[in-house]
């Protein structure tokens, strides 16, 4: 199937790095939010991040001037959707928002669109099962961020074609990903295994075995992980982390993916990470330094 129109929906950190992905490797992007706020703040997102690529010398301003004029803003899905041979939905981790999602643009986007959640943990099978098509609807799930990291986890619900499969697979590769398939489970792969070391890091500091600093030093150093577990966990989200974890633990009804009661408070105080300011680190605009935060120093 030929891909030429894709439709990303959320503009948020991911849905913007998607769109800059597509956009920067030749296709028609249609960037989807119900907040032109939210379009904007995206555009200038991108336009600074294709900036960072120039000064490294990965591209030119002819790229960037390409890149940003393949993208177009609509805050009507049904404007935003309608051509679409690709959606890849970036929208909330919240699985109420996703079917409520999926069946709308099943009912909007043409029948052989292909439509693509970039969902971290929700069942694939169970998007799919509220649209027309299941067989159309897979789970593409990008790295952040997006431009640089080169994984796309591919995940096949229990309806998914091949030939559905292999168009994500290659499409990816087009796109200078390196996908990898797997098979709709509870956490899929990557967060299968990288959620439950970040709740056993998380439980770690709980018990009082080792300080923030301490306990990511030891993976950074001893584990050769590019940052630490307490540190990742902030850059994710620690909302994203709770609610993957209570997927988990959900799906598989095992109390090992049970979250550490210090998570569930950190969240429920809004201390989330790079996105609040506040997490297990402290974060401050325009500063580079790592900074323990004050509840945990």
């Amino acid at each position: 199937m030929s891909m030429k129109n894709i439709t990303v929906i959320g503009s948020g950190t991911m849905g913007n790095g998607i769109a800059h992905t597509f956009a920067q490797n030749g296709f028609s992007v249609s960037l989807v939010d119900i907040n032109e706020a939210a379009l904007q703040r995206a555009l200038q997102t991108i336009a600074g991040n294709l900036d960072r690529q120039i000064k490294k010398g990965t591209i030119d301003e002819r790229v960037k001037t390409t890149t940003l004029a393949n993208i177009k803003t609509y805050t009507d899905v049904a404007e935003g959707a309608a051509h679409a041979d690709l959606v890849v939905e970036a929208a909330t981790e919240n699985r109420d928002i996703k079917l409520k999602l999926f069946k709308q643009l099943s009912e909007i986007c043409k029948p052989e669109s292909i439509l693509a959640s970039n969902t971290s943990s929700i069942s694939i099978t169970e998007i799919a099962a509220v649209t027309s098509n299941p067989a159309n609807v897979i789970g593409m799930h990008f790295m952040n961020p997006v431009p640089v990291m080169k994984l796309v986890e591919v995940i096949r619900g229990y309806a998914t074609t091949d030939a559905v499969t292999k168009t994500i697979m290659e499409l990816s590769c087009q796109l200078g990903k390196d996908p990898v398939e797997v098979n709709d489970y509870p956490g899929f792969v990557a967060n299968r295994i990288l959620m439950p070391m970040i709740n056993e890091a998380i439980y770690t500091l709980f018990e009082g075995v080792a300080g923030v600093n301490e306990i990511d030093t030891v993976m950074k150093l001893g584990m050769a992980h590019p940052m630490g577990p307490l540190q990742l966990a902030d850059f994710i989200g620690l909302d994203v982390c709770l609610a993957i974890l209570k997927v988990l633990h959900n799906g598989f009804g095992n109390p090992k993916y049970a979250p550490c009661p210090l998570l569930v408070n950190m969240v429920t105080a809004g201390h989330l990470g790079v996105k609040s300011g506040s997490g297990f680190y402290q974060y401050a605009a325009g500063s580079k330094e790592l900074v323990v935060a004050e509840k945990f120093a």
